[in-house]
């Protein structure tokens, strides 16, 4: 895979926009940090102490790690990062501890805050060392133990906050998306000395786990602080009204009075928006669909924070270029270019059966007038018993048979109107026979849930689409597109740059109106990740 897209994925399907900044090192590593930003595409400001007096033995860390055995899986990283800075101390300046330090030590200390229940090893030492050596100590040098202990509890942080679980968890969990890569050193190098009110803003990880974190935050209190009772859909009116506006107030969608029960127009808005955020159809009427989201347990909604708070940090931060992005629970495609979202359309995606895999590619072929060639599963299971059932099936379906394999018949279905792939299709190359394609059946794209194909992904605008990609060659008109897509021939078109697309799986995302949305677990991927991360089992 071209590395230049590894990196590509910021935003996703999230109407968001963002950028991080890298800031000045000292003058001998600009050209390093230049290249690598270029390489890497993700940065955050700042630099470490800038004390080089003041350094230790080597051999030391070989003391360290034989008393602090657990941190011994990252005595390379101890390594590489002090022999670059020819084992000056980092988090210390003038022999007092800097800021950050305290920062690091906190954070380690409310994991649960990152969403994360892991147990660390050290923290009580850390702790004592830090009061000992912190502010108003009178010691003349630095504590080397405490010095190395917080480097390496910041490769642990790292680890644990924002690059998440290993990948084989990723993978085990059908996530087959890149995972982002970033050096340790590299971001302790340049986080020392940036003010710990900016350190969110900065850090190494997409934005969405920081607007998640937020939110876990205020659906802690929620949780803390109300009854999540069942609203009962059977109540007489007044009462399920009263109900619902508590909860939606909970919710921060209403803001009105709560003492009333009229069905007024600030509530039919709150209902609104509450089944925007929730994929519901938006008809702000208090119906089953609607009970049942407003139901939901508070904490099954914290489950469902910290499972995509974990999936955010196996995202690249930045990206570049033109890039697609399709959310299987969202049943959307997204279009971007770089941080910005140029426009987005309902997509209909695999059913549970059938789930859609979630991997990236690279488009490079846009197919006017395509062919199906029909899968030999559903040749076995669909078609064949079609054409026993009934003799003029074939043509009654547009399909011809232009050879055999495996013992079955190859089958493809004409161009034209009828065809399943509708008009156009967007290949790129994959082992699960995956692209995006139009379809004869415009009326799924009204539905609330659009699990219906196989696996492949229709869109709404496949045009607009095919426009999009072609952009760049003016050969391709939107009227010349159009004859293309009815002409009833075949036509590959090879595009002049390859085009990113990711098919992704979140559950849990902020808008770009700043509000939680919540989306069903079509393929029921949410639990296991909720419980493994809930466990602490260990998988980092």
């Amino acid at each position: 895979m071209n590395d230049k897209y590894l990196k590509l994925f910021c935003l996703l399907l999230f109407n968001l926009t963002f950028s991080f900044t890298g800031c000045g090192q000292m003058e001998k590593e600009v050209k390093k940090m230049d290249s690598l930003k270029k390489a890497q595409n993700e940065t955050i400001a700042g630099n470490f102490s800038s004390q080089l007096r003041i350094s230790f033995d080597s051999t030391q860390i070989d003391t360290f790690l034989l008393e602090y055995p657990k941190l011994k899986r990252y005595e390379n990283d101890l390594r590489s990062f002090y022999r670059k800075r020819n084992f000056s101390y980092v988090w210390f300046e003038n022999s007092k501890l800097i800021e950050q330090a305290g920062n690091l030590i906190n954070r380690l200390k409310n994991l649960e805050d990152e969403g994360i229940f892991k147990r660390l090893s050290y923290t009580n030492t850390l702790d004592s060392l830090s009061y000992v050596s912190g502010i108003g100590s009178k010691k003349t040098k630095p504590n080397i133990k405490l010095e190395l202990l917080l480097t390496s509890e910041y490769f642990v942080f790292f680890n644990l906050a924002w690059e998440g679980m290993n990948p084989v968890v990723s993978k085990t969990n059908s996530w087959f998306l890149p995972r982002k890569k970033i050096p340790y050193d590299l971001y302790l190098d340049s986080l020392l000395k940036l003010p710990a009110k900016n350190l969110s803003e900065k850090e190494p990880v997409y934005r969405q786990y920081e607007l998640l974190k937020t939110y876990l935050r205020k659906y802690r209190k929620i949780d803390a602080q109300s009854d999540w009772f069942p609203i009962n859909k059977n109540a007489n009116k007044a009462l399920i009204i009263s109900q619902v506006k508590k909860r939606l107030f909970y919710l921060e969608d209403y803001e009105g009075e709560l003492q009333d029960t009229l069905l007024d127009e600030q509530l039919n808005l709150a209902l609104i928006r509450f089944q925007q955020r929730h994929g519901l159809d938006t008809n702000g009427l208090i119906n089953k669909e609607t009970i049942f989201e407003l139901n939901v347990p508070i904490k099954t909604r914290i489950k469902q924070i910290l499972v995509n708070m974990e999936r955010n940090r196996w995202l690249p931060a930045t990206s570049k270029g033109d890039y697609l992005a399709v959310n299987i629970p969202e049943f959307k495609l997204h279009v971007y270019h770089g941080e910005n979202i140029l426009w987005s359309c309902n997509a209909v995606v695999g059913q549970t059966v059938h789930p859609t895999t979630l991997f990236y590619g690279e488009i490079n072929q846009v197919v006017f007038s395509p062919y199906w060639n029909i899968p030999e599963t559903i040749v076995a299971k669909e078609i064949i018993p079609g054409m026993k059932k009934h003799a003029n099936y074939l043509n009654k379906h547009e399909m011809e048979i232009v050879g055999e394999r495996n013992g079955l018949p190859i089958v493809r279905q004409r161009p034209g109107p009828s065809n399943s792939l509708g008009l156009v299709k967007f290949l790129f190359p994959n082992s699960y026979n995956i692209y995006l394609h139009d379809t004869p059946s415009k009326s799924l794209f009204n539905e609330t849930d659009r699990a219906f194909s196989h696996g492949c992904i229709r869109i709404a605008e496949p045009a607009k689409l095919a426009a999009f990609l072609l952009k760049d060659n003016n050969k391709w008109s939107e009227t010349a597109i159009n004859k293309a897509m009815h002409n009833g021939k075949e036509k590959y078109v090879l595009l002049s740059e390859k085009v990113p697309v990711f098919i992704a799986y979140f559950t849990a995302f902020i808008d770009r109106d700043n509000r939680l949305n919540f989306r069903k677990d079509i393929y029921k991927l949410d639990e296991r990740l909720a419980s493994m991360i809930i466990s602490g089992d260990g998988s980092y």
